[in-house]
């Protein structure tokens, strides 16, 4: 068989797969390395094919169980993973490309010749995938750790659940929000508008647009932009941000504030709390004060009119953007999470002055995670509401 060209694209996806059974990394930031001088269109099909490929882990390795008997070399797997995600899940990918670069991807190890006749068979005959009529056969057909399914199962029952797990394996929307605080002309942004929010359409370099350097947005879920308006903060008042960064809510504060007041965010690293003060910074959010320490110790004793605690969490709200982070979440850690979140609360409610408001917010979707429960709450969903699952609670205001 003639020797195939691999392009950049699916070479630096290659890599990402690769690194992530190897090393145990996050997608997300071997991409950020894998595909740093791609150009926007290789480096979105680098995005779609590393991310796809991770995200459907189960089901794929699933698909080669069905066909291989023996253990599989990283780079033979990675490439196996990837030629099955195109051949399975993705439209308008010519089968010869994607079987031809993952034999190559595949070499020199003569693995790569079991690669081939996988992929010409699965070509030929398909792959048969358990029903998901069952929460067993559900995880594997959707790619989804059991122990999950059977959360959401047993919470928002069978048809809802399906209806998560698979949107959970589509592409993340990317949202933007439009900074009140900047005067800027984002006209050329390709997208549809919701109030302060633009969902662009296509592949966009956020931080290469010259909106970005000067304030005019921040890349942000329509979710998570829910949260600072459920705040409420009017201008003039003391607002507490415990756990801040990386502070798309702290700048939608301050911008709600009019540049007013005071919002005083709370960030333990102090690598990112840099970075904090940077991106107010950028989004002239003058009116924010970073604080460097722990929430946990924070000593502000009936000081604010307004908390907003946005704790550390699962993040199963997120799943869709962050491709790995399903096979690291596990129910000891989300134990030990919840935990965390009663501390961080307590801290709060003592920030609080007599008469004021909290706001409770995290991005996931797991009732022992719901801390703050109150008449007023606010839950989105992923297939319901096309952007990140929230779970969203004010008491008081």
């Amino acid at each position: 068989m003639a020797s195939t060209t691999v392009t950049p694209a699916r070479r630096a996806a290659h890599a990402v797969v690769r690194r992530t059974l190897v090393d145990g990394a996050f997608a997300d930031r071997a991409l950020h390395g894998e595909a740093r001088g791609l150009d926007t269109r290789d480096r979105a099909l680098a995005k779609q094919l590393a991310f796809g490929a991770v995200q459907r882990r189960l089901t794929l390795d699933h698909v080669i169980a069905e066909h291989v008997d023996r253990s599989l070399e990283p780079d033979v797997r990675a490439a196996l993973q990837l030629g099955l995600f195109q051949l399975l899940f993705l439209d308008g990918v010519a089968p010869h490309a994607a079987i031809g670069e993952a034999v190559e991807l595949a070499k020199p190890s003569p693995g790569h010749r079991l690669v081939n006749a996988v992929l010409r068979r699965v070509q030929r005959e398909g792959a048969e995938l358990p029903s998901d009529e069952t929460p067993a056969g559900a995880a594997i057909r959707h790619s989804h750790p059991l122990w999950l399914v059977e959360l959401w199962w047993d919470w928002l029952g069978p048809e809802q659940t399906r209806a998560l797990l698979a949107a959970d394996n589509e592409p993340a929307e990317l949202a933007l929000r439009v900074n009140s605080l900047v005067e800027h002309d984002l006209d050329d942004i390709a997208g549809t508008r919701h109030g302060d929010a633009i969902v662009v359409d296509g592949p966009f370099d956020a931080l290469a647009h010259p909106g970005y350097a000067a304030g005019a947005f921040m890349p942000q879920s329509r979710a998570s932009q829910l949260v600072a308006p459920i705040v409420d903060p009017r201008p003039g008042e003391r607002v507490l941000d415990l756990c801040a960064a990386p502070g798309g809510k702290t700048t939608h504060l301050a911008a709600l504030m009019e540049g007013t007041g005071e919002v005083v965010a709370v960030e333990r690293s102090p690598q990112r709390a840099k970075a904090l003060k940077a991106t107010c910074e950028r989004m002239r959010a003058a009116n924010v004060t970073v604080v460097t320490a722990d929430a946990k110790d924070f000593d502000g004793e009936h000081d604010f009119d307004r908390v907003l605690l946005d704790p550390p969490c699962s993040g199963l709200g997120t799943l869709s953007s962050h491709p790995d982070l399903r096979w690291r979440v596990s129910p000891a850690g989300i134990d030990r999470l919840a935990g965390e979140q009663d501390e961080l609360l307590a801290v709060a409610r003592r920030a609080l002055r007599p008469g004021g408001t909290l706001v409770y917010s995290i991005c996931t979707l797991s009732p022992r995670e719901e801390r703050l429960v109150t008449a007023d709450v606010w839950r989105t969903l992923p297939p319901v509401d096309q952007t990140d699952g929230f779970y969203i609670a004010r008491d008081g205001g």
